[in-house]
């Protein structure tokens, strides 16, 4: 019997959380019994919870992930992205790693009032500040609450060094925020753009902005003079592998000026979330992706070692780093990137500071 397909989810179910010694986890047939019966069986429906964190910076301490602060107005995401790394920490909030990631998101309101007090820190040397270094601050909810859009306004305020990464359009509806912010040389715009398939884009990340969206957000971006970086990531053996050159192409051609890429790795809970989710979508090539993620990983589906685990090791991985320096050579134009200014935040913090 064909297993029960829960469309517009990436995680088909809940896992186990590992703080937890005993658990009650749903299991497949009960899920299948419900769907055969006409039943409900889940409550498929997004919940939002406000919570009241004491600090809203993050320090990250993982030397290849290329930030040293991230600031994550949510925790949990909507877009159901099936590979996502960051599943893994919803469970330290009591979660599960897989349905509970993208139904139960916890909100932090007090996240501009927070950023605003770190910012004013005696200490606080104005060190790139990237938003959603964990989920997405431009989920769907961030249209009605403008969490992420408050924050902006914080950095431009203090002129402060500013990332983003993000997959959806509505980063658009900043735009005003973020060409004063490039004005000074204070922002950068990663674009998560794992696909050109809406096909693949549907399965993979289903509540996400559409391809089309994506490149029209890059495109917009680059034309009023923001910098923009192309992530592909990550790289699945077999889904989206085959989509490097005329990815790169493509993006290059709307303004992109780089583009990066990691390769899968399925971390803690999410080998067990993944390989539920492609025996259901992708039965008759879910033993070869899953070998194939194994051979960039030294026979595992994961690897935790700093250095290797973004890019992976083996004959596969080693392919597929080849072909981005090509694509790179030959689409992208050679643009030198300058460091983000902090400059202007520090005059603005110690006037004293234009005269060192």
């Amino acid at each position: 019997m064909e297993k029960f397909y829960q469309k517009g989810r990436g995680a088909q179910k809940n896992v186990a959380n590992k703080f937890f010694e005993l658990e009650h986890i749903q299991e497949d047939e009960f899920l299948e019994y419900c769907h055969k019966e006409g039943e409900k069986a889940v409550d498929d429906k997004t919940h939002f919870q406000e919570v009241f964190p004491k600090t809203f910076v993050n320090k990250v301490n993982s030397p290849d992930v290329g930030m040293g602060f991230s600031a994550n107005p949510y925790q949990g995401c909507e877009h159901g992205c099936i590979y996502c790394y960051a599943r893994n920490s919803h469970e330290y909030w009591g979660y599960s790693a897989g349905q509970d990631f993208e139904q139960q998101i916890l909100v932090k309101k007090n996240a501009p009032q927070l950023l605003e007090k770190k910012l004013n820190s005696k200490n606080w040397q104005g060190d790139t500040i990237i938003f959603s270094g964990n989920t997405d601050c431009y989920q769907p909810i961030e249209k009605k609450l403008q969490i992420t859009r408050k924050c902006l306004e914080i950095m431009l305020k203090y002129k402060h060094p500013t990332g983003i990464i993000t997959k959806n359009a509505l980063i658009l509806r900043d735009l005003d925020i973020l060409k004063e912010l490039a004005k000074f040389n204070l922002i950068r715009v990663n674009i998560s753009i794992t696909s050109l398939s809406e096909e693949t884009r549907r399965i993979l990340e289903p509540r996400t902005a559409t391809i089309k969206k994506r490149l029209n957000v890059v495109e917009t971006l680059s034309a009023n003079n923001i910098p923009v970086n192309v992530m592909m990531a990550p790289i699945i053996p077999s889904i989206n592998s085959h989509e490097i050159f005329p990815l790169v192409k493509k993006v290059s051609e709307l303004g992109a000026i780089s583009v990066g890429y990691t390769i899968v790795r399925l971390n803690g809970a999410i080998a067990e979330i993944f390989k539920d989710w492609i025996e259901k979508t992708m039965p008759d090539r879910a033993e070869k992706v899953l070998h194939q993620i194994e051979a960039c990983h030294g026979g595992n589906l994961n690897d935790s070692r700093f250095g290797t685990r973004m890019k992976g090791e083996g004959e596969f991985a080693k392919q597929i780093a080849q072909q981005f320096t090509i694509a790179r050579q030959k689409f992208l134009k050679k643009t030198s990137i300058l460091p983000l200014d902090n400059s202007h935040f520090l005059q603005l913090k110690n006037p004293q500071y234009k005269l060192f």
